[in-house]
C-alpha cells in the first residue's frame, strides 16, 4: 500500500464540514419584543440562503441574561456567503431602536459542536482531546452494536448492514454517548486554567 503525502488526501473531514454560528446578544429591558421580531427576520432571511441548514432563537434563561441565535451552514463557503451578503448587511443597517448588542460570537466546525457547552463562549478543546473522547464514545457503541445487532444483520448485504450500523451509531453518538462523555470529561477537555 502506497503512502501519499498529498495534502488534499490528508485533510480531516471536520475541517471542511458544517459551520455552526452561535451569537449571544444582550437586549435592554423593555425592548425584547422589538429584538425578537428583528432576530426572527434575520434568521428567516438566512434560512433562504443556499446550504443554510437551520437556525434557532433562544430566549434568556433568566431576566437580564443574553439571548442566543444559532445558524448552521453546510460549509465555510456557505457561511461566508451569508456573512458577506447584502441581505445580512440590510438587517444590521435596520436594527436601530431594538437596543441590543452582540456580546459574544463563536464559530464551531465539525466535532467542536459536540464539545461546546450551551450558553458559553469558551473555545473547543484541542483536536487530540476531541479524538480521544470520541474514541471512548465509539468503542462501547461499536462493541454493543456488533454483539447485539450483528447476529441479526449477518445475512444482510454488506451495504445494508453498514447503513443500519451507521444509523444506530450516529444516533447513539449524537444523543447518548457524546453528551455523556463530554460531560464526564469536561474538566479534562476544558480545564479552567
Amino acid at each position: 500500500m502506497a503512502i501519499t503525502t498529498d495534502r488534499t488526501e490528508q485533510s480531516v473531514p471536520a475541517d471542511d464540514g458544517e459551520v455552526t454560528l452561535l451569537i449571544a446578544r444582550q437586549v435592554e429591558p423593555g425592548y425584547e419584543e422589538a429584538f425578537e421580531a428583528w432576530a426572527r427576520g434575520i434568521l428567516d432571511t438566512a434560512a433562504a440562503f443556499p446550504d443554510h441548514l437551520g437556525y434557532g432563537l433562544f430566549r434568556p434563561a433568566a431576566e437580564g441574561a443574553p439571548w442566543f441565535l444559532v445558524h448552521r451552514f453546510r460549509d465555510q463557503a456557505a457561511f461566508e456567503a451569508w456573512q458577506e451578503s447584502p441581505e445580512r448587511a440590510k438587517w444590521f443597517a435596520n436594527c436601530e431602536g431594538h437596543h441590543h448588542t452582540e456580546i459574544a460570537r463563536r464559530e464551531l466546525q465539525g466535532m467542536e459542536t459536540w464539545f461546546a457547552k450551551p450558553g458559553t463562549t469558551r473555545p473547543a478543546p484541542p483536536r487530540w482531546k476531541m479524538a480521544i473522547s470520541s474514541g471512548l464514545a465509539i468503542f462501547p457503541i461499536s462493541l454493543a452494536g456488533n454483539a447485539l445487532l450483528g447476529p441479526f444483520l449477518v445475512d444482510l448485504h454488506m451495504v445494508l448492514r453498514t447503513a443500519a450500523f451507521a444509523v444506530v451509531f450516529s444516533t447513539l453518538m449524537t444523543y447518548v454517548a457524546m453528551p455523556a462523555v463530554s460531560r464526564l470529561l469536561r474538566g479534562w477537555l476544558s480545564p479552567r486554567g
